[in-house]
């Protein structure tokens, strides 16, 4: 009895034993696939440009296997398409996504500066041409004539004469000629006397005159007896 308890009792353990080396292998398995298919994922992520996606894909096989060296491709890889992606939106003229491309490349290959040089150069050129046009557009800002009397983005401004104090007017009117110069303005005189007309065109047409001597001046006649003495600049429209 006690020899068949022992044959029995060896029989079970070895069916445990065989059980567990039975199942060893497939859970091996399981994690082979599971890596096959991560794998083929990062692959297709990479030649689809999702690299965001792979990149963190790509992290976690690595914290997966540190050792794995077979993954080193891989991350050449994705540095080489980050790379790609540089040089295309660069070539659209955006430069801060170029540059961010590039620092990702640099992360994932940074024993390898030459990979990044050349985009490097382009990426600083294109920098240095941002900054260029920008001086060049604030110059220009600085150097456009500003308006004395008139609002630039008005269809037209109507300025009061001060006829009654002739150095004031004399300001006015030299204020309006810079205006009426600087921004191509077609000028209404409108007075409530026929009189006024005269001398206020002959004042202003003087100042026009000796700012730009070329210029096209045209004036309008309005006698309008409920307005004070007044002009009315319009810009012309290109």
């Amino acid at each position: 009895m006690k020899s068949f308890a022992s044959r029995y009792l060896l029989l079970v353990a070895f069916s445990l034993l065989l059980g567990a080396c039975q199942s060893t292998p497939s859970e091996a398995t399981k994690a082979a696939d599971a890596r096959a298919m991560a794998i083929v994922q990062l692959e297709q992520n990479i030649a689809s440009d999702e690299l965001a996606i792979a990149e963190d894909q790509l992290a976690a096989l690595q914290a997966e296997s540190p050792n794995d060296a077979s993954l080193e491709q891989y991350q050449r890889q994705l540095a080489e398409a980050y790379l790609r992606r540089s040089q295309t939106v660069l070539q659209k003229g955006d430069v801060d996504a170029a540059a961010t491309a590039l620092s990702r490349a640099r992360a994932l290959m940074p024993k390898a500066p030459a990979l990044t040089g050349g985009v490097n150069g382009s990426i600083a050129q294109a920098r240095k041409a941002e900054l260029e046009k920008a001086e060049a557009a604030l110059k220009a800002a600085e150097a456009k004539p500003k308006a004395k009397v008139i609002d630039p983005m008005a269809e037209s401004t109507t300025v009061v004469l001060n006829i009654n104090d002739m150095g004031k007017l004399r300001r006015q009117l030299d204020a309006i000629a810079a205006d009426v110069v600087n921004f191509l303005c077609d000028v209404s005189i409108q007075a409530p006397r026929t009189n006024d007309y005269p001398w206020l065109a002959n004042l202003l047409t003087k100042r026009v005159k000796k700012l730009d001597p070329e210029f096209d001046l045209k004036l309008e006649r309005q006698i309008l007896r409920s307005v004070p003495a007044q002009m009315v600049l319009s810009p012309r429209k290109p």
